[in-house]
């Protein structure tokens, strides 16, 4: 999950656990919650120690652990300095334990997305990968910035009952969130095995996982996909694209095989999100050249996916590609 999330979510459970008369505790746990991404500082040394690279052993519980330790001792004069001296009071085991639950929050939330990391490092490389969630999700990140916004906006402004409440009702929606994306994942996992498809992945929809089968053999590519609902099941708009990965010479291009065999080359390079994600492709033809839209099937929302567009000359084969937010459907149907 990105930061900003990660910090306010550690924040609130350490709001349900300490209550409003503990902040020092809650505040130490909401630096915790975002102490682990600190690793990016260490991409120098990455190379040579490879658990230093970004979620390596500070998104672990040894690595969570020493931060949470060093931090008790040294948390509660950096909050005193900069925001009160009554944040200096308390116990140390409480803010260890504080920053140590709000370190693991991060590590669970990490492993709940598409992300893997590795919590018994170094002595395990064992990963906790669980695809629950999209690790940038538009919908989250954008409720993380609102809740920012009105917890700023109620400080000295509404009877602090009332700002208490605000904390509680924030704690509630993400965990129901989270506990959507639980539930979620494991129906669609016990469908996908019951329809051979062989990974699921999440979408930016909450209530909604792809289910996918890809196989690469002698040069093909079989892709086969369908989008499972929480409340309603397989949705029935799935579909099967094959086609061949190969450098073809240069020449005229004369089917929308052709044309998606010739432009797929140069889509990955133009789209990092299409080489990141599971994505599927539609062909249509114009009276200039064929246009084939590459689309994330992971990364959309609204309709619209992360996408390159690819304008195949039928003549030469020449392809131009340009990176586009667009609606398959409405591609299909001759919009842009």
């Amino acid at each position: 999950m990105d930061l900003f999330t990660h910090v306010l979510v550690a924040y609130l459970i350490a709001f349900g656990i300490f209550g409003p008369n503990n902040l020092q505790y809650v505040a130490a746990a909401a630096l915790a919650g975002g102490l682990p991404d600190a690793d990016a500082l260490l991409f120098p040394l990455a190379r040579r120690f490879p658990l230093l690279r970004h979620h390596g052993i500070t998104h672990s519980l040894f690595g969570v652990t020493v931060i949470a330790g060093v931090g008790a001792l040294l948390v509660p004069f950096l909050l005193a300095a900069v925001v009160s001296p009554a944040f200096a009071v308390g116990s140390p085991l409480l803010y260890f334990l504080a920053m140590e639950g709000g370190g693991l929050s991060h590590v669970f939330l990490d492993g709940f997305t598409h992300f893997a990391v590795p919590p018994l490092a170094p002595f395990s490389k064992w990963e906790l990968h669980m695809d629950a969630d999209r690790a940038i999700n538009l919908g989250t990140f954008a409720f993380t910035g609102f809740s920012y916004w009105l917890m700023l906006y109620e400080r000295g402004r509404v009877p602090i009952p009332v700002w208490e409440l605000t904390a509680w009702l924030l704690l509630a929606g993400y965990l129901a969130y989270l506990a959507v994306r639980g539930v979620g994942r494991w129906k669609a996992g016990r469908v996908a095995h019951r329809e051979g498809f062989t990974a699921v992945a999440p979408t930016g929809n909450p209530f909604v996982f792809l289910l996918v089968e890809e196989r690469k053999d002698s040069g093909m590519v079989r892709l086969r996909h369908e989008e499972f609902h929480l409340l309603s099941g397989l949705r029935g708009t799935g579909r099967t694209l094959e086609f061949p990965v190969r450098d073809l010479p240069p020449g005229p291009v004369t089917s929308a095989d052709e044309a998606l065999e010739r432009s797929y080359a140069p889509a990955l390079h133009r789209g990092r999100m299409l080489e990141l994600t599971y994505h599927s492709a539609e062909v249509r033809s114009t009276s200039t050249a064929w246009q084939v839209l590459w689309y994330s099937l992971e990364f959309s929302m609204l309709g619209r996916a992360a996408a390159v567009l690819a304008s195949v000359d039928p003549a030469s084969g020449r392809v131009e590609t340009h990176n586009a937010w667009m609606s398959p459907r409405k591609f299909l149907a001759g919009g842009g």
